[in-house]
């Protein structure tokens, strides 16, 4: 539920009125269009068919952009009437355009300076000696079982591939690097490395306890069909 709106940098924000959003947001989308398709046509003129790339941190629909569902609908519902131009993906846009160049791009983040330094911290860098060691006991996992799995051994792979991709969520680290909620990140990413690791031994000496196996499930269910042959 939204409450507030966004008031300024004042503690006396003013109710959030969804049909006013709704209008902004439609306003925004509308803004947007015209800003695309005043670049596309000024790209034309170099003579070659251009195509416009808006990547969206998904953190933004619902979290910090309240409206940002609402835009991207608006948006997309515009872009569908457009005579100048059409949605595509780039996979589509690549299969009828061969490619002229290949670039690189440099490796770079949206953290602080543009580099992993925030993932890479004093307060966070003993995380990953342990990662890695889950990572690579996942890998050995998944090969041990890769061409003969029993539907158990199925089921806690995917419980272990389910820990080992929570516990390397990179927002854990950028929690403990920001002081946010450090305490909390610092919980996490030892919660799920331990399960793991339990889980883990467990199912090397072949003595799972179904038990733990299920409070695991319970606890963390997501990707219920997730693919732990990756780590092959």
């Amino acid at each position: 539920m939204k409450y507030h709106r966004i008031t300024g940098r004042t503690t006396e924000k003013k109710g959030y009125d969804p049909a006013v959003a709704e209008k902004t947001a439609a306003e925004h989308a509308s803004d947007f269009l015209k800003h695309c398709r005043q670049q596309i046509r000024e790209i034309s003129e170099f003579g070659f068919d251009p195509i416009v790339v808006a990547p969206f941190d998904a953190e933004l629909f619902g979290h910090w952009w309240f409206e940002g569902p609402i835009f991207l609908e608006q948006f997309i519902r515009l872009a569908a009437n457009e005579r100048d131009f059409r949605l595509t993906t780039p996979s589509e846009f690549l299969a009828g355009h061969p490619t002229q160049q290949i670039i690189e791009p440099a490796a770079s983040t949206w953290g602080e300076n543009g580099h992993l330094g925030v993932w890479l911290d004093p307060s966070n860098a003993w995380i990953y000696p342990h990662l890695h060691i889950a990572a690579q006991r996942m890998s050995e996992a998944a090969r041990k079982h890769a061409e003969n799995c029993r539907q158990f051994a199925d089921r806690v792979l995917k419980q272990l591939t389910r820990e080992l991709l929570l516990a390397q969520s990179s927002d854990w680290a950028f929690l403990m690097k920001t002081g946010t909620a450090r305490e909390y990140a610092t919980k996490r990413t030892t919660e799920h490395l331990a399960r793991f690791s339990r889980l883990h031994d467990q199912f090397v000496t072949n003595e799972v306890d179904e038990g733990f196996l299920r409070d695991c499930e319970s606890r963390d269910n997501l990707f219920p069909n997730v693919n732990w042959r990756y780590y092959i």
